[in-house]
């Protein structure tokens, strides 16, 4: 049906007559000449039907229009001297047809494929009709080339690429589990996997070593711009290894999907203990491409007469005050603006933001009359502040002066402008906490299946697993950890979240029976595919990256999924609906 793709036509192929085929670009009759640009994956090739050279495919010609699906078949000619294209491959080239084939015809196109600015809902709608453009063409190029190039370099390492079950049993100790009725079993249900995570635990139990699968993985939570109820991630285990045995693996793969498409980084990357991200950055991602750490000035504070200030300053082990400079912030920033920002950290739980300004003469601000010089120098110092700076301070509980000041630190990098948009920062958070408290319950920052240092010590949130994430550009690619091997580890980490033997054997007996058959020490990661897609495309929603998304209230507009079924499906599932919902 056709001899080359659009693009691999070129110089070589003067005189000679291809066939191609695909969908119009776009069509311009210039007083009986014709043009058509044909697009296929590769790009755009120019078409040229002249009445003299072919009547019949002139006439062909007339008819056709935009998207359009054409078979196209004609001898290579140079273009004429000053009409060539450098924006195209084929640029020097064009194909004089004498034949030309409509294989079928299109409807006006409901929206510009290259439009950026088009209503999402329409394209989402159209979804079949937005891959066609060139953007979502390079992006799922590049998708294929990274998916390719992991399962590569984990087959030379000796990794086995072993398939999990989608369906599978509840154990909702994360999100939300998307649930299946079984029709054989009335009354009970499957879940869809939120990880592989169990499986590829027995699967190191089964003496396989080294496991890896590109996953499906299901969570029915709240979507944002980085998140979709259904995603693709990267999923590895590893027996008889350390946590520098598995960083290394994730470091090679990461660095050969980004040399593969073309981008050069390290060969390991930066490493930062949780805590000095949360205390540095307010956040256990943080963006690295640009500085602006924050700086505890509790200390200082402490000194000031200003009694809310010094209030917070006796329960240090408690309470933040965090110093966040703004370089050249008194020329960026108005009074008025910097007035503003106080609004903007209210949002996140701040009752107030400070700020001094470095004058030639020294810090002024309304908050300089609580402080002795002695101390605002100290702040100076530590700061290490120049004239023209601002320098910002959020004072209360810890968990909440460390989040809203890790969000201002990235609202102010955005209004400063100072963010590289062509540049990747890798870095490993290592040495989370084993647990965290929410509303008086003890959970599993990571999973409960990771790997404490020490479970005796004497307050919870001070036990520390062996828990590593890896972030690039602020976003978190994923993460793992060395998990537990042994049963009575295990039992003691249940015990302490407040599971019981009865639910814990109920909701993970079959791991919990495996312990106990010779489980080797292991250890994994896992990374979203979907986001490294992102970031490696450059584009700021993963729906971008996915061929058929969802939107943030997890609907299909293209399928108009989720659907209600009739009554006989549910009958045969043994559900009832008991109160519709409103259309």
């Amino acid at each position: 049906m056709r001899t080359h793709y659009c693009t691999d036509v070129t110089e070589k192929n003067i005189d000679e007559v291809v066939t191609v085929a695909g969908w119009v670009n776009s069509r311009r009759d210039h007083g009986g000449l014709i043009f058509i640009d044909l697009r296929d994956k590769g790009g755009l090739v120019q078409l040229v039907c002249d009445p003299e050279d072919n009547k019949e495919a002139w006439e062909v010609a007339e008819g056709v229009r935009d998207e359009f699906v054409l078979i196209a078949t004609g001898k290579v000619r140079a273009r004429g001297e000053g009409l060539e294209n450098p924006k195209l491959i084929t640029g020097k080239i064009e194909i004089v047809l004498d034949k030309l084939i409509i294989e079928n015809r299109s409807k006006p196109m409901p929206f510009d494929l290259n439009d950026e600015k088009v209503n999402e809902e329409i394209k989402l709608r159209n979804r079949f009709l937005e891959l066609r453009s060139q953007k979502s063409l390079d992006i799922f190029t590049l998708r294929s080339k990274v998916g390719i190039t992991v399962r590569n370099t984990l087959d030379e390492l000796g990794f086995l690429d072993v398939e999990t079950p989608i369906l599978t049993k509840s154990t909702p100790e994360g999100a939300r589990d998307y649930l299946v009725p079984s029709r054989v079993h009335g009354g009970a249900f499957y879940a869809l996997p939120q990880s592989p995570q169990l499986f590829k635990q027995l699967l190191m139990v089964s003496g396989f070593d080294k496991y890896y699968q590109i996953a499906k993985c299901f969570r029915d939570e709240d979507l944002r711009a980085d998140r979709q109820p259904e995603f693709t991630q990267i999923d590895v285990e590893m027996s008889f290894c350390n946590q520098e045995d598995v960083i290394k693996v994730a470091e090679k793969v990461i660095y050969d999907v980004f040399t593969k498409v073309g981008h050069d980084i390290p060969t390991t990357f930066t490493r930062m203990t949780h805590k000095d991200a949360m205390e540095k950055y307010g956040s256990d991602k943080p963006d690295m491409r640009y500085g602006m750490a924050m700086v505890d000035v509790i200390d200082i504070f402490g000194n000031s007469t200003n009694e809310i200030f010094s209030s917070i300053a006796k329960d240090s082990a408690h309470n933040r005050i965090k110093a966040l400079k703004c370089t050249n912030g008194d020329n960026l920033f108005s009074k008025r603006q910097m007035k503003g920002f106080e609004d903007y950290v209210r949002k996140f739980g701040a009752k107030g933001l400070g700020y001094f300004q470095m004058k030639e003469d020294g810090l002024k601000g309304p908050l300089t009359k609580f402080f002795s010089e002695t101390d605002l120098e100290e702040i100076i110092k530590r700061t290490e502040l120049e004239v023209g700076d601002v320098v910002f301070f959020g004072a209360g509980d810890k968990k909440t002066v460390m989040d809203y000041m890790g969000r201002f630190r990235i609202f102010l990098a955005e209004q400063m402008d100072i963010i590289p948009k062509d540049k990747f920062e890798f870095l490993w958070v290592v040495d989370f906490p084993m647990f965290e408290v929410e509303e008086g319950k003890i959970k599993a920052l990571h999973h409960p299946f990771t790997m404490p240092t020490d479970i005796n010590k004497e307050h919870i949130e001070d036990i520390e697993s062996i828990a590593y994430d890896i972030v690039l550009n602020g976003t978190e690619l994923g993460g793992g950890s060395i998990r537990i091997h042994k049963k009575d580890i295990q039992a003691e980490v249940f015990k302490l979240m407040g599971i019981s033997d009865e639910e814990a054997s109920e909701k993970f007996g079959f791991l919990l029976d495996a312990l106990e058959f010779g489980a080797p020490p292991h250890g994994g990661f896992a990374m979203g595919l979907d986001r490294l897609i992102m970031l490696l495309a450059g584009t700021d929603s993963i729906r971008d990256v996915i061929a058929f998304p969802k939107t943030q209230k997890a609907q299909c507009l293209l399928t108009q999924a989720p659907s209600r079924v009739d009554e006989e499906q549910l009958k045969e599932l043994s559900l009832r609906i008991r109160q519709q919902a409103n259309a």
